[in-house]
């Protein structure tokens, strides 16, 4: 028979086992909650989550969707009911990915999980200069039917009337187009409807690769405003802001079949001299400045300007051209500049060729010649080497002298005559070319040859214009022209054929020619074959004979990572 201690005892047991249970049962419970459950792109929600676990929230399960920021923790001590709770509180802001519906999963807190979320995502506002909103954006295309390669002018600009503490302003790229940003943002101030606003004017080149619909994203803006007190007070908002502008559809048209090779489409094209001499000198340089002013083209598309061709009237040597790229309103504008020097072999007329290009005008539709008229140099004789020596004086039969001495003195200097003018001229003419050669060396960098065209060289020949970073920068997000481009110039030959011919990498040669079949011929798929020309080119190209070296590139700019 159970005493009454015993009962006591036992009524002791069971109660510091229930309470046991329940300090079990308290520890278990670990809740999340949102601070609101729908929210629009480019806004930010905060995650909360409450436990008495001593591990910390696993948050990877989240980056999948979202990016994170504001991470923070609080420690909370309560007592009473004779028990007493220890429980942390974490928080961390959430910026979605995309819009729609969204699930938070559930998350690991030590031996215990919480329990799955929902939010809604809704597109960020379209605000635009009508809606006399904090913050808008435009999206503007130069172009909106251009032709395969060609280059799109597009300028995006965010408008904002409050202080910014922070901000972000995104364009995607989009599928079947490279996507390029160019230059600095531009800042400015403009009055719209009343209202003053910063302008933030952020530049890109758009290439599309194939033709079809393109469909171009709006840029998206989101960022943290700097409220007002009474903002703050009234808790109006909490200095969010988030705006995008509309998305826009852009017809590619395809390459004409009449098109000039290499493909040139532009806006316009001006060919002019800055330079043009009408007097020359045997022996010596005459220099030419040609000027060319491409609209809606790049340094990168465009080719080089062509040499005359002189034949044996002239040799010319041509420097490096100078590039300029700028916007000219809402499309990129080249200048480019290249200097000749001629030097006329024999006196008189010499007629210099006027350089052409042909190109496609976008506008028209319709294949067009730009031209330079040919100079007319007037060629006097110079000192140099091709100066003719003086006649020699040829000696005069006559009666012999009648003093012996007279004879004998007259006798050398004839015998002299035929050889000792002709043997300085040719002295004073071999270290004249001697100087002339070593001086033009220094000064400048031969291109071409006298008779005309660019020559298949050996990499490592002269210097190239563009370098591995160029060449990586084309390979991730520029068109196959540029990408042969850039491999014809480290390569100091012309077009694609002779890119591959100078290719030392059988890989190399089969990743190229499938990157062509696959854009122009329709043959397999063209962002797999850009992927494998990638990794072929990844260590660079190897040529025959040679290689060349790379420079560093320029960083992004504020705002944002667009």
């Amino acid at each position: 028979m159970m005493t009454n201690n015993s009962r006591r005892q036992s009524v002791a047991w069971l109660v510091a086992l229930w309470l046991l249970v329940c300090s079990a049962v308290v520890q278990a419970q670990t809740r999340a909650w949102l601070d609101r459950d729908s929210i629009n792109m480019g806004e930010t929600v905060t995650l909360n989550i409450e436990t008495d676990q001593s591990a910390q929230p696993d948050y990877g399960p989240l980056r999948a969707e979202f990016d994170l920021s504001g991470q923070s923790s609080s420690r909370q001590l309560q007592m009473g009911g004779g028990r007493v709770s220890n429980s942390s509180v974490f928080t961390v802001a959430l910026s979605p990915r995309r819009n729609g519906e969204l699930q938070i999963p559930a998350l690991r807190v030590g031996n215990t999980q919480t329990q799955p979320l929902r939010l809604v995502v809704g597109q960020a506002p379209l605000a635009s200069r009508d809606s006399n909103a904090l913050a808008f954006v435009e999206t503007v295309v130069d172009d909106r039917a251009p032709y395969v390669q060609q280059t799109v002018g597009v300028v995006v600009r965010l408008y904002f009337a409050t202080q910014l503490a922070s901000g972000e302003l995104v364009l995607d790229t989009p599928q079947g187009a490279s996507l390029q940003r160019v230059g600095e943002d531009k800042t400015s101030n403009r009055e719209i409807n009343g209202r003053r606003y910063n302008v933030v004017e952020r530049r890109f080149l758009l290439v599309p690769e194939r033709s079809g619909t393109l469909q171009l994203p709006g840029a998206r803006f989101s960022g943290q405003g700097v409220g007002g007190f009474f903002d703050d007070f009234f808790g109006r908002d909490s200095g969010q802001l988030s705006a995008r502008a509309p998305d826009q559809a852009l017809q590619v048209k395809p390459i004409p079949a009449n098109a000039p090779q290499p493909w040139l489409p532009l806006k316009s094209l001006q060919l002019r001299y800055t330079a043009a001499p009408t007097n020359g000198r045997t022996g010596e340089a005459t220099t030419i400045v040609v000027e060319a002013t491409a609209t809606g083209a790049t340094k990168a598309q465009f080719p080089e300007l062509p040499v005359p061709s002189m034949g044996d009237n002239a040799q010319v040597f041509a420097e490096p051209p100078q590039y300029d790229e700028i916007f000219n309103g809402d499309s990129p504008q080249l200048k480019l500049t290249r200097r000749y020097s001629i030097v006329p072999q024999q006196a008189g007329a010499l007629s210099v060729p006027g350089i052409q290009m042909g190109w496609w005008d976008v506008a028209t539709g319709q294949l067009k010649q730009a031209a330079l008229p040919p100079l007319q140099l007037q060629v006097s004789q110079g000192t140099g080497a091709n100066v003719a020596p003086p006649p020699v004086a040829q000696p005069v039969a006559k009666a012999p002298a009648l003093q012996g001495d007279a004879l004998t003195a007259n006798q050398p200097q004839q015998a002299q005559r035929p050889w000792l003018w002709p043997a300085l001229a040719a002295v004073f003419a071999l270290l004249w070319l001697v100087t002339l050669i070593w001086g033009l060396s220094r000064r400048r960098t031969p291109v071409a040859e006298a008779h005309g065209g660019p020559q298949p060289a050996v990499a490592g020949r002269r210097a190239a214009r563009y370098s591995q970073a160029d060449l990586r920068r084309a390979l991730d997000a520029g068109g196959l022209e540029e990408v042969v481009l850039i491999l014809a110039d480290m390569a100091g030959v012309d077009g694609i054929d002779a890119v591959l011919a100078q290719l030392d990498d059988p890989a190399q040669r089969q990743a190229l020619e499938r990157m062509q079949r696959a854009r122009w011929g329709g043959e397999g798929d063209v962002s797999q074959a850009r992927a494998r020309l990638r990794d072929a080119l990844r260590s660079g190209p190897r040529w025959r004979g040679g290689a060349v070296a790379g420079k560093p590139v320029l960083d992004p700019l504020y705002p944002g990572q667009g």
